[in-house]
């Protein structure tokens, strides 16, 4: 399947939260979504990025966005994550790692589940595709700067 791109309409999707309720995109239209991909829960480069999105979740609110972070981790390893870190935001468990590929999501090295952060506007059309395993902080910026260049 072709990678997502920016201006196409972001597929709809349904999978589990950390309580086990599915959770699907489309649930979300009418707001900004900002859905990010990351390779493993609890290691040091996912919990980086997880607490950046989770020490700018207020200004992702305030912005009218919905956070929502995706790996191949099971729902127990996301409850603990998100307890651990005290994360405010939806994490959803991707087994399998079928979404991951329906996005088009690559890998790093061939081996490491890639790190790619989508804005989705609130008609469902994705204004922003980051990509970049090593640059934590600047899946935040970036998809907080998207938002607020194209709300008034």
């Amino acid at each position: 399947m072709a990678p997502v791109k920016e201006g196409m309409p972001a597929p709809d999707f349904q999978l589990p939260d950390t309580e086990g309720q599915l959770v699907r995109l489309s649930q979300f239209r009418g707001q900004w979504v900002v859905l990010y991909f990351y390779p493993k829960d609890d290691t040091p480069g996912c919990t980086a990025e997880a607490c950046a999105f989770r020490d700018s979740y207020e200004a992702f609110r305030a912005a009218g966005a919905v956070v929502i972070g995706v790996s191949g981790d099971d729902t127990p390893s996301h409850q603990q994550f998100k307890q651990k870190y005290n994360l405010p935001f939806i994490l959803l468990s991707d087994a399998g790692n079928q979404l991951r590929r329906t996005y088009g999501v690559p890998a790093t090295f061939g081996l490491i589940p890639g790190r790619v952060t989508y804005v989705i506007d609130p008609e469902g059309i994705v204004r922003l595709v980051f990509d970049s395993q090593f640059n934590f902080r600047a899946h935040v910026d970036k998809a907080l700067a998207t938002i607020k260049a194209a709300t008034p």
